[in-house]
């Protein structure tokens, strides 16, 4: 197997800087043991001019077959003929891609001690592997490359150069070429595609496999169109390790979206019985303990869907799945989508509901999707009703009218169900510090006239009419624990008759 990687340069800055990028010297020639074979770095040219690196990998044919005996393993799909006639010594694979891994480890992470400034420096950088198998031929080869910024030139190798009639075999000449980009991003790049295109592995994909693939894709795998076909075939078409990558992935994008850290976005709350403070006084009130609030809140939410004729429901913040499991109880709810944005609170909402050992049609009538409320979604249209349940005071203030817009702009389902906890009622528990939420995590709390103004503004501006209905036990002075606003869409005949 063959590659090289070469660039041009000036004396100010000269190609040769591609050895210190690659932690290789220019003036050597250099020989690296791998599992299967010697992998050999030399330079055919170094000047201050143009610089080019060489990988040579020569793969040990007895070691492949004893180290693998089935396909994925070593034994490779392609050893039709015999174990030791195939084209796993000369083809670019997972082999190839292993080497580069283990020869320019440091280049790859975009390390270089020498010169610390020139890892993120783009510069010319002309790629070429002679052979190369494509599965999807020079088409895919194209739509894998080229989102990524290379311009790319894929020449098919015929079967036998004697014979044309016979055509192109599955291999190409493959040659890449880009200014814009650094060396650790073109070798990231490598290293995920090779395999990719040969569409098989030489070794078991196990489930750290899914923490290689978002390490080297870190930075452009996310937001590449052909995400879903790289992510399975590098997993061999694991259906599990590429679900998780897919999911994993998903996050990584969101949190890109919004210019905060996964783990900001993955914020997953914890069981939602009740709030810190509502449990403490729930607890203050020994023997005589009454339905916990966050009982009541599902049973007021469940009569209003009822009320409404909602049989396709959205839990829009699903969180661990408790709302859902109630729902899923009652067999007028004919379809359910639990949607939240964190992972942690999907698989913890998945085992609550036993989702792998659910009958079929019990499953057929739930599914749990990651998302952000904050963004429009083309999966949430046409659904009856929707419920926001203790999740409005997650976000920050900011943040309230781009999820006003994704609900009640875009999504638009028949009836919205929001709930909130009203502040004023907050006096009522002696364990809760004057001026404190109650949950670390709230980013405010609203009286009842604020949810109010809130809600009816959002209601005028969207089409909706508004009610709002108390849950728990309503205070003459400070009304109820929770406030819940139930949004009707208004008809286009109420629509006229409004604006006349």
């Amino acid at each position: 197997m063959f590659l090289t990687i070469t660039t041009t340069g000036t004396p100010e800055r000269p190609a040769t800087d591609l050895g210190f990028l690659l932690h290789k010297h220019p003036g050597k020639s250099q020989a690296f043991s791998t599992s299967y074979g010697t992998a050999h770095v030399l330079y055919p040219e170094a000047d201050d001019q143009r610089c080019t690196a060489a990988l040579l990998l020569e793969v040990d044919a007895v070691a492949l077959v004893r180290r693998g005996k089935g396909k994925g393993r070593g034994g490779a799909p392609d050893a039709a003929l015999a174990q030791y006639v195939n084209d796993r010594p000369y083809a670019a694979s997972s082999l190839l891609a292993v080497a580069l891994s283990g020869v320019f480890s440091s280049a790859m992470r975009g390390v270089c001690t020498a010169k610390p400034e020139l890892p993120a420096q783009a510069r010319p950088l002309r790629v070429e592997v002679p052979a190369l198998p494509a599965r999807g031929g020079a088409a895919l080869v194209h739509r894998l490359f080229e989102p990524l910024g290379w311009t790319t030139t894929v020449e098919p190798v015929a079967l036998d150069a004697e014979f044309p009639e016979w055509g192109d075999s599955r291999y190409v000449r493959l040659v890449l070429e880009s200014d814009r980009l650094t060396v650790a991003e073109a070798l990231r790049h490598l290293y995920v595609l090779l395999p990719v295109l040969d569409d098989a592995k030489h070794y078991w994909v196990a489930p750290d496999e899914v923490d290689k693939l978002l390490r080297a894709g870190e930075g452009w795998l996310p937001e590449h169109p052909e995400q879903k076909l790289i992510t399975s075939r590098y997993l061999s078409r694991r259906w599990s390790l590429t679900r998780e990558a897919m999911e994993r992935l998903e996050l990584v994008r969101l949190a890109e979206t919004d210019d905060s850290e996964v783990e900001a976005i993955d914020n997953a709350v914890e069981d939602d019985s009740d709030t810190p403070a509502e449990t403490q006084a729930e607890a203050e009130a020994g023997e005589a303990r009454p339905t916990p609030l966050a009982a009541q809140r599902r049973d007021a939410i469940l009569a209003a869907l009822r009320a409404a004729g909602a049989a396709r429901v959205l839990d829009l913040g699903c969180g661990q799945g408790q709302l859902v499991q109630a729902l899923l109880k009652d067999v007028r709810f004919t379809e359910i989508v639990g949607v939240d944005v964190s992972m942690r609170a999907l698989t913890i909402a998945s085992r609550r509901l036993k989702l792998d050992r659910m009958g079929e049609r019990q499953a057929a009538r739930v599914r749990l999707v990651q998302g952000s409320l904050a963004y429009t979604d083309t999966r949430l249209k046409g659904y009856d009703a929707a419920v926001l349940s203790e999740v409005i005071e997650h976000l920050d203030l900011p943040r309230l009218p781009a999820l006003e817009y994704a609900v009640f702009g875009s999504a638009r389902p028949r009836t919205v169900l929001v709930t909130t906890p009203n502040v004023e009622y907050n006096v009522r528990w002696e364990s809760l510090p004057a001026g404190h939420v109650r949950h670390g995590d709230h980013r405010f709390e609203w009286t009842r006239a604020e949810f109010r103004s809130w809600a009816g503004a959002v209601a005028e501006r969207h089409g909706y009419t508004v009610e709002f209905v108390p849950v728990g036990p309503d205070d003459p002075e400070v009304g109820p624990p929770t406030q819940m606003a139930v949004f009707t869409l208004g008809t286009p005949y109420e629509k006229e008759a409004k604006a006349a």
